[in-house]
């Protein structure tokens, strides 16, 4: 089983997220609630630097 090393940073919404909104109210939401880029992209192929 393969699982996150030390440097993955999971981010979870404590309240309900309505979803209803589309993709980008909710991009809207993780921007502004979480100060986070909704659109980082962590995968096998690719590893973005998280600032």
């Amino acid at each position: 089983m393969i699982g996150p090393s030390g440097t993955v940073r999971l981010m979870v919404a404590t309240k309900p997220v309505d979803f209803r909104k589309g993709m980008e109210g909710f991009a809207t939401l993780v921007r502004e609630s979480m100060r986070a880029d909704p659109f980082l992209c962590v995968g096998r192929d690719y590893v973005a630097e998280i600032p």
